[in-house]
């Protein structure tokens, strides 16, 4: 929801002071930023400094207990990357993006899931229940779901967790491929291998 009397044009977050809290609990303190429709926020922090509930907040996933926060994109134009794949591990890979396709009313459904699944080295695979995947694998099939709807804004909380360096080579380079046409919010424990895409860095202490 915009917040009146702010100018968003070209931005696709603005983000004042922006705090959250669980009962008596911080996780989050007086955050600030702006993310342009073609930025790279990369967040960086050690564990506990609130990286995580911070993209929760981008991704619409929570509210902020104070401050002044405007995602710009619906919730259906946002791609989520969480720590867990969220994937549903009885169902095979193909009959997963295909569930999430529908839901997203994906246009031409099935062939994007299949240059997804080729994409990402999971094309021989796609008839195996996730259940099956091991660590990296599930990483994979968690990058499709997100990437599934050709989202204008790409949320990604450790996207390289679990990836052996094949995956994160793919990962490289799908990310350098989606710079033109969607903005980025990445937490990463590994900023040197993005920090040439970032357009800007956000250090949670």
């Amino acid at each position: 929801m915009a917040l009146a009397g702010r100018d968003y044009s070209g931005m696709v977050i603005w983000a004042r002071g922006v705090e959250k809290r669980y009962g008596d609990k911080r996780a989050l303190r007086g955050v600030g930023f702006d993310l342009a429709r073609d930025g790279f926020l990369l967040v960086t922090g050690p564990n506990g400094s609130g990286k995580t509930t911070l993209l929760r907040l981008c991704a619409g996933l929570a509210i902020p207990t104070a401050g002044e926060l405007d995602v710009t994109p619906e919730r259906g134009r946002i791609g989520y990357l969480a720590h867990e794949p969220l994937v549903y591990r009885e169902l095979t890979a193909l009959e997963n993006l295909d569930l999430y396709g529908r839901l997203y009313r994906v246009a031409e459904r099935r062939e994007r899931i299949g240059m997804l699944l080729e994409r990402f080295g999971l094309w021989d695979a796609r008839h195996e229940r996730a259940d099956s995947y091991s660590r990296g694998m599930l990483q994979r099939l968690a990058l499709c779901r997100a990437l599934l709807h050709d989202p204008e804004l790409l949320v990604l909380d450790e996207p390289y967790s679990g990836l052996d360096e094949e995956g994160a080579l793919l990962l490289d380079r799908e990310l350098d491929d989606r710079r033109p046409r969607s903005a980025f919010v990445v937490a990463t424990h590994d900023p040197a291998r993005i920090e040439l895409l970032a357009t800007s860095k956000l250090a949670l202490a």
